[in-house]
């Protein structure tokens, strides 16, 4: 099992954004980063597992039609719903059910390395199956996540259970990387 719920509760506890999120420049200058490295102006609908408190969606919404995050944290979501009143945002901790929805536009920021192996195969199935053509979008911490699994081992183990989808690096600095995985139906 990756990174159980005690622990996201854990993090939440004194805070509604334990990392720093909206007062941070290097985490707003990496939300701009994850836009840029988007292969498209526009979605239809975008969805991102681990949303916390929407400071990525507050970047990204306005360039969705629909916007849907998905947290286990009630805390972040609460935040997450002031932040981005017009996005959907759902509770749930995975692995377990997604929400529904067409996405064509899959955000999975610095969540990968919460997963264990299992956990991060059984994604790409769940991914595959409901979004098979939809664009993925992986930011991946490069420094020690204090979890089982690093971030770059995460990444390696999702995209390869994603044949159907090539990743290309298309941003790296020195302390993250951003993958965006398209099919040849998705370019």
């Amino acid at each position: 099992m990756g990174v159980g719920l005690d622990h996201l509760q854990g993090l939440y506890a004194d805070t509604s954004d334990p990392w720093g999120f909206a007062e941070s420049a290097y985490e707003q200058s990496k939300f701009a980063a994850t836009r840029t490295a988007l292969s498209k102006s526009g979605y239809r609908s975008a969805f991102e597992l681990g949303c916390g408190n929407g400071e990525l969606a507050a970047h990204l919404s306005d360039i969705c039609a629909r916007y849907t995050g998905m947290d286990a944290i009630a805390t972040a979501l609460r935040a997450a719903r002031e932040r981005v009143p017009d996005a959907r945002f759902v509770q749930g901790f995975y692995p377990g059910p997604l929400p529904e929805g067409d996405f064509d536009l899959l955000i999975l920021s610095e969540v990968l390395y919460f997963l264990d192996p299992a956990g991060l195969t059984q994604l790409a199935q769940d991914i595959s199956t409901r979004w098979g053509d939809a664009e993925i979008l992986c930011v991946t911490w490069l420094g020690p996540t204090g979890n089982p699994l690093q971030g770059k081992e995460a990444l390696r183990i999702f995209t390869a259970a994603l044949p159907d989808h090539a990743f290309t690096c298309v941003t790296k600095t020195e302390d993250y990387r951003i993958d965006r995985g398209l099919t040849e139906v998705s370019q």
